[in-house]
């Protein structure tokens, strides 16, 4: 199934980890948060990874809505970096933990063509963050429409790692619900950071919509990707891209993407 915002089958999009925003105190400065990204977004575009994703991991703690100072970091780090994409590589952006306007605003001020979200039609609760998280897709797909941002690919988690359900729903039911509320893509991960889904999840959000295609949201990697890809339609990869200090690498992105057009083909 196509992704949309992509021109290639089952794409593959990189996560770069953006150094701290403004407003933090190991802040490096704007020139330098952009060269730093701009050096792993090269990374990606030689290995012919066709997305990547800018994610403010490093603004800790995290905070559930990005604030001012940090919607304008990464607007004008976004700003900058579309710069050196090209016809094979698109930009998304994500805003740690749960803040898809946002994403959104940003991503149509500077010309991405993606977003994620972590939680979207689920009720899900994180207790360091407060308990319950706020979802309102209706809300979400109506600021998403009145900026003008159709046009903009928007994938959302179901059933998201690190956050504990609040109702009982199998992921084929969140992610027929996902497509029915505007999703362009269910983003299914792994417990953790780094651990894949099992096939039998991918099966069964398969069995709640064949509409929505569904894309392994963490824990793809080259041991995994014969047995996964064929039952997915694309990945957002991170750990298995990264270096110890979570830059890209390409001795690791290499051969990945290698095992992908394999699998591909």
């Amino acid at each position: 199934m196509k992704v949309k915002g992509f021109n290639s089958l089952k794409p593959i999009i990189g996560v770069i980890y953006l150094a701290p925003s403004l407003g933090y105190a190991n802040h490096p400065g704007m020139s330098q948060v952009i060269d730093l990204a701009v050096e792993d977004l090269e990374v990606l575009k030689k290995c012919g990874v066709e997305g990547a994703l800018l994610e403010n991991e490093n603004d800790r703690p995290y905070t559930v809505l990005a604030g001012p100072e940090v919607i304008a970091s990464m607007s004008v780090t976004a700003n900058e970096i579309i710069k050196h994409c090209s016809s094979d590589i698109v930009l998304g952006s994500e805003f740690l933990i749960n803040d898809p306007e946002a994403s959104l605003a940003v991503a149509k001020a500077s010309g991405c063509s993606f977003i994620r979200t972590d939680y979207f039609v689920d009720r899900m609760s994180r207790e360091e963050y407060g308990g319950e998280m706020r979802i309102n897709p209706e809300e979400v797909m109506n600021f998403k429409n009145r900026i003008g941002a159709s046009d903009i690919a928007f994938f959302s988690d179901i059933q998201v790692k690190y956050a504990t359900m609040l109702e009982e729903k199998t992921l084929g039911e969140s992610a027929k619900e996902a497509f029915e509320k505007g999703s362009d893509g269910a983003v299914i991960s792994g417990r953790i950071t780094g651990v894949a889904p099992q096939v039998s999840d991918l099966l069964e959000a398969r069995k709640g919509s064949t509409d929505i295609p569904l894309i392994i949201g963490s824990g793809l990697a080259l041991d995994n990707i014969a047995e996964l890809m064929p039952v997915c339609d694309g990945a957002i990869v991170g750990t298995a891209f990264m270096t110890n200090d979570n830059r890209m690498d390409y001795e690791k992105i290499a051969p990945f993407m290698d095992m992908v057009r394999r699998v591909r083909a």
